[in-house]
Order: structure tokens, then C-alpha cells, then sequence
């Protein structure tokens, strides 16, 4: 874990003293000093935790602008150095996202730029990428699941009372802590009962974005204490979104991943990306389940504010409900652009997505490339069908310069050979007929 610098302490009193903050506040001088204060929390560690100094190669991308600050250079030489960094623009046709990518054959974490400076958020989005990239560099790295179920109302019962079971598991200790994971991994199994065919999925994304949560928070962290809070606050944080679907895997996967480095585990022996990290808790906490989970998990659940939860789903459904028949109307009762997504590429804030049931997902922004171009939406929302075959956006003050279109709350660029044509009241976007 990291300790408190002059560099974090000097660049919150920067940000406070600003009254209007815009991503103009990074300069070539600040990315330097956050560069060091990474360098300096994988130096700490050096090793300790995943067998290798997780510090390389890292860009951090200005959303708006497109500025790339670089620690590295990348291997066909496209960022240029200036004052101690390397600088460029990122390419308008790919979308920016925490994440590792390849640029100039070289291999990158990206941080996006917050909108206000946030030296915390910063540093753990360079340390998530970093970890992304280790995930890469060891073929630890799948990123293709499907959690479309963690929306289903009993699949969301049933993970609000492991999250309850976990975080009494991280605040008790001894026995009351193997009592309390037993209770959690009861609700786990009684969920994956009912919904066997996710199971995989649910694993693949616990690990790969759950112990990137994990491994920034304690290493990032002050201390302990900080580290456990930090832990605590991305559940309660999570635990209120509309939407579990694309979210709960970092919660989940950072929880277990918690209990797992307090009792001892090693997680250099992790050499598959394909681990159950609930099953490998039983292992380590040596706990037996019943024969069917479902069989014991209503008891149980009465020790875990059962009442408490159902009360705020049904509350979430009945907003839920009226909320999006006023949403979806937009997509199905008034002009929209469709967008046909053959190769997509997507951005977006886990918090922001409603998923609407047949229809497809709700995302209030987002950006996505795609062989057509790119789409920035950032305020109005869009709608994107469940299997990513099409999305829509709202048809309102559209306004067209060449190969730039905008409407209400969205910009879309079109690469060339494509155009966007008028159908009756919609708009399709679509390549030039030779």
C-alpha cells in the first residue's frame, strides 16, 4: 500500500482552488508527477502481489480533446516527447476506455482523463489498466461474458444477500468470518441453481475486472484501513445502480478477492483466468454446502435484512416500470437514427445502463466505433439491442456537415463510403451505393 506524498496532498489543493474545472487543468508537468506517484505504488509493491512489477507503459487520453500523455514511447515512434512525457492524439475512430490497449505496436494502460481533476480516481485508473495489461501479458485476460441475468429480479435478491454475507464476513473475524462466507456462498449456489447456464460467465467476469478492483485498491490505498474502506465504498456505491448486469463482477470478484488475502492466499498460483473465486474461498476457508442451497437460503436470508431488500427491489421495479415507458417511447414512437453495429467497440459508465427487457440496453452516454465510424452520446441516451447487432438515438435537431452529424445530445462521425439517408420519419446509416 502506497503512502500519503507531498505530490497527492499538492494536487488536491490545486483542485479546490479551481472553481471551474475542465480536463484543461492536465498539463505535460502534472502527467509527470502522476507518472511518478504510479511508478512509486508499483515500486512499493514490486512483485509482491502478482509475481512482477505491474508498472509500464501507460496513456492518459483527454476524452474531449484527444491528447494523449504517455510515460513510454511507443514502439513506431507516432507519440513525440516533450517536457519528460510522450504526447499525441488518439485516434478519432477508436473509442478511449480503462483498459489496455495497443498503440504504435506497443502495448498501453489508458486512464481517461476525469472531467474534474480527481487525484485518486487518476491513479487507481492507471493502476486498473496496469493490471488489465498483466492480465494480457499472462493470458490471465477473457473479457467475453454475459451477465444479462444479474438484471432479473431474483438473480438480484439473491446477490444483495452474498454482498450482505460478504461485507459481515470482511467486518467479523474468526470463526464468525467462515460462518458469514459459508452464508454468502449459500446465496451464491442458490442463485447459480437457478440460473445454471451464466455460471461461466459470472466466473470470467469476477476475475477479470474483480481483482483489477482488488489489486488497485491495496495497492493504491493509504493503508489498511483506507484500503478496507475503499472496498467498502465500491459496494455501497454498487449496490444502489439501476443495473447489475455489467457491474456486479467488480464488486463481487474485489470482495472474495479481500477475504482470500486475508487468509494468507497466494495469488501468484493463479494461472487460469477460468477460476471460480467463490468455489476457491471454500476451498481455502474449508466450509461444506448442502447438497441444494436453495434448501437453507430462505432461513438464512432472514439474518440478512431479507425484508430490507425486497422492499427496495419492488421499489426499483415500480420506478423502474414508469421511468422507461416514458424512456422507450423515444425509440419506438418518435424518429430515430439507427446505426447497424457490424464490429463495435464500447465505452461507458457501468452506472449509466437500464436494461429494458427485450428491447435491449439503455445507456444514458456512451461512445462507440464501429466500421462506420464513431458516436459520442452524452446526454438523451441510446438504445442498443441485446445480441449488438443495432442501436438507436434519438432523431431531434439533427444537423449534418459533411461527414459530421449531430443531434440532440450526440455527435457522430462517418468514416468515408458511408452516408446517413432519411426512410419515411427515421434515418439510417449506411454504406455508399458504387
Amino acid at each position: 500500500m502506497k503512502r500519503v506524498t507531498s505530490l497527492i496532498l499538492l494536487l488536491v489543493i490545486v483542485a479546490g482552488c479551481r472553481k471551474e474545472v475542465s480536463r484543461e487543468y492536465f498539463t505535460n508537468e502534472k502527467a509527470v508527477a502522476y507518472f511518478s506517484q504510479v511508478e512509486e505504488i508499483c515500486n512499493l509493491d514490486n512483485g509482491a502481489l502478482w509475481g512482477e512489477n505491474l508498472y509500464g507503459p501507460i496513456m492518459i487520453v483527454d476524452y474531449d480533446s484527444r491528447r494523449v500523455f504517455a510515460n513510454f514511447p511507443d514502439d513506431e515512434g507516432i507519440l513525440k516527447s516533450k517536457e519528460g512525457i510522450y504526447t499525441g492524439t488518439y485516434p478519432k475512430e477508436e473509442v478511449i476506455s480503462n483498459y489496455a490497449v495497443e498503440f504504435g505496436n506497443t502495448l498501453f494502460a489508458m486512464a481517461p482523463l476525469p472531467r474534474e481533476e480527481n487525484p485518486n480516481r487518476i491513479i487507481t485508473r492507471c493502476l486498473h489498466g496496469l493490471f488489465h495489461c498483466f492480465q494480457i501479458r499472462n493470458d490471465l485476460n477473457r473479457a467475453d461474458y454475459n451477465t444479462s441475468h444479474m438484471d432479473e429480479k431474483t438473480a438480484r435478491l439473491y446477490l444483495k444477500l452474498e454482498w450482505k454475507a460478504l461485507e459481515r464476513a470482511i467486518n467479523t473475524p474468526g470463526s464468525a468470518r467462515v460462518n458469514a462466507i459459508r452464508d454468502a456462498l449459500v446465496f451464491r449456489t442458490a442463485r447459480r441453481e437457478m440460473y445454471p447456464d451464466f455460471i461461466e460467465d459470472e466466473n470470467i467476469f469476477e476475475f477479470h475486472e474483480g481483482l483489477a478492483t482488488f489489486t488497485y485498491y491495496l495497492l493504491g490505498s493509504e493503508d489498511y484501513d483506507d484500503y478496507t474502506r475503499n472496498i467498502m465504498d465500491n459496494l455501497h456505491r454498487l449496490y444502489s445502480v439501476r443495473s447489475f448486469s455489467r457491474t456486479f463482477g467488480f464488486t463481487s470478484g474485489s470482495l472474495y478477492a479481500y477475504l482470500l488475502n486475508e487468509s494468507g492466499f497466494d495469488f501468484k498460483t493463479l494461472k487460469s483466468p477460468d477460476i471460480d473465486l467463490g468455489e476457491l474461498s471454500r476451498e481455502i476457508y474449508d466450509i461444506s454446502l448442502p447438497e441444494i442451497s436453495r434448501d437453507v437460503a430462505g432461513s438464512l436470508a432472514l439474518n440478512y435484512d431479507l425484508d430490507v431488500i425486497q422492499a427496495e427491489e419492488k421499489e426499483r421495479d415500480e420506478s423502474r416500470n414508469d421511468r422507461f415507458r416514458r424512456r422507450i417511447a423515444q425509440y419506438t414512437e418518435r424518429p430515430v437514427v439507427y446505426l447497424e453495429l457490424e464490429s463495435p467497440n464500447f465505452s461507458f459508465e457501468p452506472e449509466d445502463i437500464d436494461p429494458v427487457d427485450s428491447l435491449g440496453v439503455i445507456y444514458q452516454s456512451l461512445r462507440v466505433s464501429d466500421n462506420w465510424g464513431k458516436i459520442s452520446i452524452d446526454e438523451g441516451g441510446c438504445l442498443v439491442s441485446n445480441n449488438l447487432k443495432f442501436m438507436r438515438v434519438p432523431a431531434r435537431e439533427i444537423k449534418t456537415d459533411r461527414n459530421h452529424i449531430s443531434g440532440d445530445g450526440w455527435e457522430l462521425i462517418l468514416d468515408s463510403n458511408w452516408e446517413m439517408v432519411k426512410v419515411d420519419e427515421n434515418f439510417y446509416i449506411q454504406k455508399l451505393i458504387p
